[in-house]
């Protein structure tokens, strides 16, 4: 971990930047997504978990008897923490072995009387069982809010992600796909319920110019800096130094603090994901090309469980996604190529109820699959300036722990 690394390549595939983009011009951001994914209008926010929480206050409102929101013990710790922030209650739901997907028997037990929403999450640009969510959900007088904050792109049956339940959101953060350093769009199919999302953020979301001038730095420097030279200062560096403290929470960005910023997204910062929407469609095309080809040489890796799309499903392929036999070797793999500068992390580095500063807002309940999934997981970038010669190499390590064990 004490090497230098000059070439560092981000832990998942975002469309860079281009000087063009920052020229201020047109703003119709979320109506150019809508028209690239095939959805009805949807509602800009200042961040993907912004829009969870403007879907969980407006559905609160059609329920307010029901305070309970269900997700998956596997899953960001911003859902926790939005959550938390509105004064609902979190209920933990463990996932299918093997999988990110919350198992159907402990979903039906945890959708209840006073469920007010079940959020099936799809991970690493995977589709989650969305249809599983919603049958049970539903048949509790409970919403349905996708967590696509992952899975801009995605598709399942020929439509987009995030319109099958009653509500969905996607993250614009950086490296997820499309990004403008921090954004969300929110998505309903019912035309009465988008009106009243847009509604509930106006109420929630006022003029921040403070905020709104962070976000505009902080997309300028994303600017300059997301490309392998400049990675290695403003993401490799710090990465490095968290693992020499032994603090994988923090090296992951795993580590969130309780305020959650609420704002509007001002016209300069529509103005680039705009443009650089443009380029988006052929950058998401050429990510599931080269993800086809990557993932048919992961699965020749005896002992390696590569995650692939459900049938009938389209993934966007921010990352490829691996599960290893166990612990030990992925650790193993982790400690060769995590610090190298070569796109291989972690997702969530624990289940929901092992981050210790949630402890005040995450039920303590054994959740056994979710926390298997997070010790045997390890991520792949997607990212173009993976070249083929530095994946041989990925690939190479992974074979070589699986063959000789940790």
């Amino acid at each position: 971990m004490r090497r230098r690394v000059l070439h560092e390549l981000p832990p998942t595939a975002g469309l860079p930047l281009r000087i063009a983009d920052l020229v201020p011009g047109r703003a119709a951001l979320s109506e150019t997504a809508a028209a690239q994914l095939g959805t009805p209008p949807l509602l800009l926010t200042c961040s993907g978990t912004v829009a969870l929480m403007v879907a969980l206050r407006t559905l609160s409102e059609r329920a307010p008897r029901r305070r309970v929101v269900v997700v998956p013990a596997y899953t960001c710790p911003l859902v926790a923490i939005a959550v938390h922030r509105l004064g609902l209650q979190l209920r933990l739901c463990d996932t299918r072995p093997g999988h990110f997907d919350m198992a159907p028997d402990a979903l039906a037990e945890a959708c209840r009387d006073d469920t007010l929403a079940v959020v099936p999450t799809h991970l690493a640009g995977l589709v989650a069982d969305v249809d599983t969510a919603c049958d049970i959900a539903w048949g509790r007088g409970a919403f349905v809010i996708e967590d696509a904050a992952q899975a801009l792109g995605a598709s399942d049956r020929g439509q987009s992600v995030a319109l099958r339940g009653d509500a969905g959101f996607f993250s614009l953060a950086a490296g997820k796909g499309l990004s403008i350093y921090e954004g969300g769009l929110l998505a309903a199919r019912d035309a009465t319920l988008r009106d009243a999302l847009r509604r509930t953020h106006d109420a929630m979301a006022p003029h921040d110019r403070g905020w709104e001038l962070r976000r505009t730095v902080a997309l300028a420097a994303l600017a300059l800096a997301y490309r392998p030279s400049g990675l290695a200062l403003a993401y490799g560096l710090p990465l490095r130094r968290h693992l020499l403290r032994g603090d994988p929470v923090s090296a992951v960005g795993d580590r969130f603090g309780p305020d959650i910023p609420i704002h509007r997204v001002g016209h300069w910062r529509q103005g680039v994901g705009t443009r650089a929407a443009a380029r988006w469609p052929a950058f998401l095309a050429e990510r599931r090309a080269l993800a086809c080809r990557r993932v048919a040489r992961l699965q020749r890796i005896a002992g390696l469980d590569v995650l692939t799309p459900r049938e009938e499903a389209q993934g966007s392929w921010p990352v490829l996604l691996l599960r290893l036999a166990d612990e030990a070797r992925r650790d193993a793999v982790l400690e060769r190529l995590w610090s190298i500068g070569v796109g291989v992390s972690r997702m969530f580095v624990h289940a929901l109820p092992d981050y210790s500063y949630l402890a005040d807002r995450v039920p303590r309940e054994p959740m056994p699959n979710a926390r298997d999934f997070a010790r045997r997981t390890l991520t792949v970038t997607n990212s173009p300036w993976l070249d083929d010669a530095t994946f041989e190499r990925i690939a190479f390590v992974i074979e070589s722990v699986l063959e000789r064990g940790a």
